[in-house]
């Protein structure tokens, strides 16, 4: 299990907050997503022989969230 630390500057409302973890749930391989909302900072627990890093990053992007 590997673990992830992302900051994403787009998670500041209970709907982009929502939807950024239904995203990340939905991922296959991500195994927990906590999303702290006074940062933005989201730690991600997943299973890196199903889904690298890197893919997650890609996701988020993709859905049109902002990291840092």
């Amino acid at each position: 299990m590997a673990e992830a630390t992302l900051h994403v500057t787009d998670a500041n409302s209970a709907e982009s907050i929502q939807a950024l973890e239904g995203i990340l749930k939905d991922l296959h391989g991500v195994e927990r997503a906590l999303v702290d909302t006074s940062d933005g900072e989201v730690k991600i627990q997943y299973d890196d022989t199903l889904v690298s890093q890197e893919r997650i990053v890609i996701t988020l992007q993709q859905h049109g969230f902002h990291l840092q």
